[in-house]
C-alpha cells in the first residue's frame, strides 16, 4: 500500500478548503451547479462517518454579484461592505443544498484576533469539536471580512492559510485544497508547456517554495505561494495536506477513494503537537530576537534553549511571555517561541552569561530568553525522510 493510500484510507477528520475562482464564476457571481455537485459530495462522505469541516471563499465574488459589480472594490470599507452583502447570500445557499441531504450546517467566522489569543483560539477549538463530534454538523467557515482590518498581522491574508490553521486547530487528518490549478506543477502550467505534475511531495524543501507562483484570477486572493504555506503549517503538525483541481468530475469522492489526484503533501517525520502548533503557526510575533551562528545550531541540531549569550540583537517592543520571531543573523527565520523578559531586558542581558543577569538586571526569573519547552524551530531538520 502506498503512503498516500494509507493517509486516505485512515483520514476521518477532513477539512475542505474551496477558494474564490472554483465558487465564482467569471463574472464573480456564485456558481450554483458546482456548489451543489460540491454539497452532494460533502454529504456523501458525511453520511459514511466522516467529519468534514469547509473554509470557504466567496462573500466577496457572491456581493459582486449581487451588486452587478465586476471590478473587486480597492478601499477597505467596500470591500467589507460588499462582504457583508455576500456572507449572507452564501450562507444561505449552504444552507439550503445541505438540509436537502439532512445536514445541518454552522456558520463560523474568524479573525487574525481569534487565532491570536490563547484562550479564544482554544474556544473556537471547542465549539468547531462540538459541532462535528456532538451535533454531527457541517461547519462553513470563512475569515469575518467585515470588522478584520487591514493590518497583515491581524489578518489571515487569505483562505488557503485560514484553511491550514484550521486543520491544526481541530486535529485534521486531511487538509483538501479545491482551487483553480490541478496540483503542484514544475513551473507554471498557465505560461509553460514542458512542466509536469509533482505527485506527491515528502517535504517542504527551498526547491518546492521556489515553485510557487502569484495568484491568476480577478476575484481570489490566493496564489502557489499561499498553498505552500499551508502545506507547511499541516506538515509540521501531522497532517496531510491534497491539492487538486476544483473542476475534476467528483473531486472529492474520488480523492478520498485513494485516486491520485493532484498533488499529496504527506506528514513530516516530525510533528507539532497542542501549545506548540499555536506557537509555531497561529499566535502573531511581537518582536524579533537576533541570534549568532552558535546558537542557531543549538537551537536547531541540539535541541536547546535560548541562552543571553547568544543573543546579538533586539527588534520591536514585547514584554514577558510574548510570543517572538527567532531570526539567524541573515534574516532567516529559525524558531518561534515564549520570551522569559522583555524587549528592553534582553537588549541589556544579550551577549552576556546567564550568571550576569541577576547582576545586569539586579534580578533573575529565568535563566533562559527563551526555554526549549516555549520553543519551536520551524524547519523540518534535513534528512528526516528519506
Amino acid at each position: 500500500m502506498t503512503e498516500r493510500k494509507k493517509v486516505l484510507e485512515e483520514a476521518q477528520r477532513i477539512v475542505i478548503k474551496i477558494g474564490t475562482s472554483t465558487l465564482t464564476r467569471a463574472s464573480g457571481q456564485l456558481n450554483h451547479e458546482f456548489l451543489s455537485e460540491l454539497v452532494r459530495q460533502v454529504a456523501h462522505e458525511h453520511k459514511k462517518g466522516k467529519e468534514i469541516l469547509i473554509v470557504t471563499s466567496g462573500a466577496v465574488g457572491a456581493g459582486l454579484g449581487k451588486l452587478n459589480l465586476h471590478k473587486k472594490p480597492t478601499s477597505l470599507p467596500e470591500r467589507q461592505a460588499v462582504a457583508a452583502i455576500g456572507q449572507g447570500l452564501l450562507m444561505e445557499v449552504y444552507e439550503k443544498l445541505f438540509a436537502a441531504h439532512g445536514i445541518t450546517v454552522a456558520q463560523i467566522l474568524l479573525t487574525r484576533d481569534d487565532m491570536d489569543n490563547r484562550r479564544r483560539y482554544l474556544n473556537a477549538r471547542n465549539t468547531l469539536l462540538q459541532l462535528i463530534t456532538g451535533y454531527k454538523a457541517v461547519p462553513v467557515i470563512n475569515e469575518n471580512d467585515t470588522v478584520a482590518t487591514e493590518e497583515l498581522e491581524l489578518r489571515f491574508g487569505d483562505n488557503d492559510t485560514l484553511s491550514a490553521l484550521v486543520a491544526s486547530l481541530v486535529g485534521a487528518d486531511l487538509l483538501l485544497i479545491l482551487s483553480d490549478v490541478g496540483g503542484l506543477y514544475t513551473g507554471d502550467p498557465r505560461r509553460e508547456k514542458e512542466v509536469s505534475l509533482i505527485p506527491v511531495v515528502k517535504e517542504i524543501t527551498p526547491e518546492i517554495q521556489a515553485m510557487a507562483g502569484e495568484a491568476g484570477t480577478l476575484f481570489g486572493s490566493g496564489g502557489m505561494q499561499t498553498k505552500i504555506e499551508a502545506a507547511r503549517i499541516v506538515t509540521r503538525s501531522g497532517i496531510a495536506m491534497i491539492l487538486a483541481s476544483g473542476e475534476e468530475p467528483r473531486v472529492i469522492e474520488r480523492i478520498i477513494a485513494g485516486e491520485e489526484l493532484g498533488t499529496i503533501f504527506l506528514p513530516a517525520q516530525e510533528t507539532l503537537l497542542g501549545r506548540k502548533r499555536w506557537i509555531a503557526f497561529a499566535g502573531q510575533p511581537r518582536g524579533e530576537i537576533v541570534i549568532d551562528p552558535g546558537a542557531v545550531e543549538a537551537l536547531v541540531t541540539h535541541k536547546k534553549s535560548l541562552l543571553p549569550s547568544g543573543v546579538v540583537d533586539v527588534k520591536g517592543r514585547f514584554e514577558l511571555g510574548d510570543l517572538v520571531r527567532i531570526v539567524d543573523e541573515g534574516n532567516r527565520e529559525v524558531a518561534r517561541g515564549l520570551s522569559n523578559f522583555s524587549a528592553d531586558e534582553v537588549r541589556k542581558i544579550m551577549g552576556g552569561k546567564t550568571r550576569t543577569i541577576a547582576q545586569i538586571l539586579g534580578y533573575k526569573t529565568y535563566d533562559e530568553v527563551v526555554h526549549r519547552n516555549n520553543l519551536v524551530c520551524l524547519e523540518e531538520p534535513a534528512g528526516a525522510r528519506e
